[in-house]
């Protein structure tokens, strides 16, 4: 048996594997699927007052609310329709476990502790839909 007739079988089966692992990374938890993106007020914000307001594209950003400008890795380990664990590994080697509860589909509590800057840090913050991303302003897409 010739080698291409060989490998061709077995690089369908790796794409189909690729295309299978690419399109379960994209897909959103379950306890999010009930929310949608846009402007979210953000409580509990360490060194903050007043609430952060931030457009969310990708609401599995705030599960790495701390690094959330970073390019980071997600691995959902647990997940149901109220609730979702996700840890998350960014480059540079911040880290983090966070804890995403449904309240309503417009407010979600978030506990997260992990390492950013060589650091610990634990905090819990309310998250609070207030409104749609403006057209003009790209959301945050990490």
């Amino acid at each position: 048996m010739p080698l291409v007739t060989r490998i061709r079988p077995l690089a369908i089966a790796v794409a189909g594997i690729a295309g299978a692992l690419a399109l379960g990374a994209a897909q959103q938890p379950i306890a999010l699927a009930k929310t949608s993106p846009g402007v979210w007020e953000i409580t509990g914000v360490p060194g903050t007052k007043a609430p952060v307001r931030e457009c969310f594209a990708d609401l599995g950003t705030l599960a790495q609310f701390e690094h959330r400008k970073a390019s980071c890795n997600r691995r959902v380990l647990s997940d149901n329709e109220t609730s979702t664990i996700i840890e998350y590994t960014c480059a540079g080697g911040g880290f983090g476990h966070s804890e995403i509860s449904l309240i309503t589909p417009r407010n979600l509590r978030i506990s997260t502790q992990g390492i950013s800057d060589n650091l610990p840090f634990n905090y819990v913050l309310q998250a609070r839909r207030v409104g749609d991303c403006p057209k003009s302003v790209s959301a945050s897409r990490h």
